[in-house]
């Protein structure tokens, strides 16, 4: 299992910080997210053999928001 700690832009109430986290925790290898709002970030448990980090913030970015350098 691996933890990648995903900075996210662009949030700014607690729907956003919702929807961001019903997005990653549909996604395929995902075992735990939570997301911060006030810290600007997502953090997710996955099985790196099933999921890349690019997929988390290429669905961050469908969803609107940015995830910064």
């Amino acid at each position: 299992m691996a933890t990648l700690n995903l900075p996210v832009d662009g949030m700014t109430c607690g729907g956003c910080a919702r929807t961001v986290e019903k997005k990653l925790a549909g996604m395929p290898g995902v075992a735990k997210v939570t997301v911060d709002l006030d810290g600007k970030r997502a953090t997710i448990d996955y099985d790196a053999a099933a999921a890349a980090p690019e997929t988390f913030a290429n669905a961050v970015h469908q969803l609107g928001f940015e995830v910064p350098a």
